[in-house]
């Protein structure tokens, strides 16, 4: 008798496991999928910044923005790279492509170690 109950809350945590670990390895899939989409705006904006062309740099990094706060991961260098893309759309708007080209390329160092 104490085998069948035990060997029932063995199927029972089985179960429950496969069950639950899609839901959560879709959860982080999410995540990782917006902060690889706030990577690739992120190294635009530095591409568009290298070229002198402040407006789209600031497109691209407010984008970036976008999809790092969808994340949802709780991660200090997400906070960095958050910290120095909203930067480089402060000074991407005042039109300083160089400085903001610098805060990008810290955003995108940063969000490449966000795990």
């Amino acid at each position: 008798m104490k085998m069948r109950i035990h060997r029932g809350a063995l199927v029972v945590a089985a179960v429950a496991a496969l069950v639950g670990f899609p839901l959560f390895s879709g959860l982080a899939l999410a995540a990782d999928k917006h902060v690889g989409e706030a990577v690739e705006h992120a190294k635009e904006a530095v591409a568009h910044g290298k070229q002198g062309h402040a407006d789209v740099l600031v497109k691209h990094a407010e984008e970036a923005l976008k999809h790092a706060g969808a994340a949802e991961v709780k991660s200090p260098h997400l906070d960095e790279g958050v910290k120095h893309l909203k930067e480089a759309v402060e000074h991407g708007k005042a039109g300083h492509a160089d400085v903001a080209t610098k805060h990008a390329e810290e955003a995108v160092t940063h969000l490449n170690e966000v795990k």
